[in-house]
């Protein structure tokens, strides 16, 4: 059987090499971020672009816990860097858009933003909560071979991508630019029709007629909804 899937390989495996140098180089933008909100730069909203320094790094902080307590998978060091790319963008992307660098202007913090935080603390939650429910699951043994349906899994077949749809969404609300909604749009996208198809033949191939089912009755993305 396959194991490799929409492009990504999902055979299990610990890739310590691909996974540090990635921890590694993610680190090294949140310290960017860090240094361009505190270094004293001149920004029109200071304020904002430390909020946002801060949001990169609790992104980094669940980011590590996900590549060395949850993946078992195997990371190729070109999804890497692929991935290191477009977190780049996003973070830093989000801290000089939030410090109001093409604005020129400050945003007031209000209600807007405290749902921008409800949002990427919910986000973030439901991503690592979820995933670390399936790994405890996953370490019983009368769970060998068998597809995980439970806890948070039991409201979305992907609740882990609709938790950083949230996450995103939320991190855009805080960057106070209509030029930050680009990223959880194209994410979402992604999730719809780039990553969750290919997933779900794999998921399919690996338990049968047990994910098939699990499929039939529970949402694919969205809680209720889709």
């Amino acid at each position: 059987m396959t194991t490799r899937y929409g492009g990504v390989d999902r055979a299990h495996a610990r890739s310590y090499g691909p996974k540090l140098t990635f921890a590694v180089l993610h680190g090294a933008l949140v310290v960017m971020c860090l240094w361009l909100a505190f270094g004293g730069f001149e920004w029109a909203d200071p304020t904002r672009a430390k909020v946002l320094a801060l949001c990169a790094v609790l992104y980094w902080a669940r980011h590590a816990v996900t590549l060395f307590v949850i993946l078992q998978r195997r990371v190729e060091m070109s999804e890497g860097l692929g991935l290191t790319l477009f977190i780049g963008i996003v973070e830093i992307g989000f801290l000089v858009l939030g410090a109001g660098a093409l604005s020129g202007v400050s945003t007031p913090f209000g209600l807007w933003d405290w749902l921008g935080g409800t949002l990427l603390a919910t986000g973030s939650c439901l991503n690592t909560g979820s995933e670390l429910q399936r790994r405890a699951w996953k370490r019983l043994p009368g769970s060998k071979g068998r597809c995980y349906t439970g806890g948070l899994f039991s409201y979305s077949v992907h609740i882990n991508y609709f938790g950083d749809s949230l996450l995103f969404t939320g991190w855009a609300i805080l960057a106070a630019s209509v030029w930050a909604f680009s990223i959880p749009l194209l994410m979402v996208a992604l999730f719809v029709f780039y990553h969750i198809p290919p997933l779900d033949r794999y998921l399919a191939d690996r338990y049968g007629a047990e994910f098939r089912a699990y499929a039939g009755k529970t949402a694919k993305f969205v809680p209720f909804l889709y």
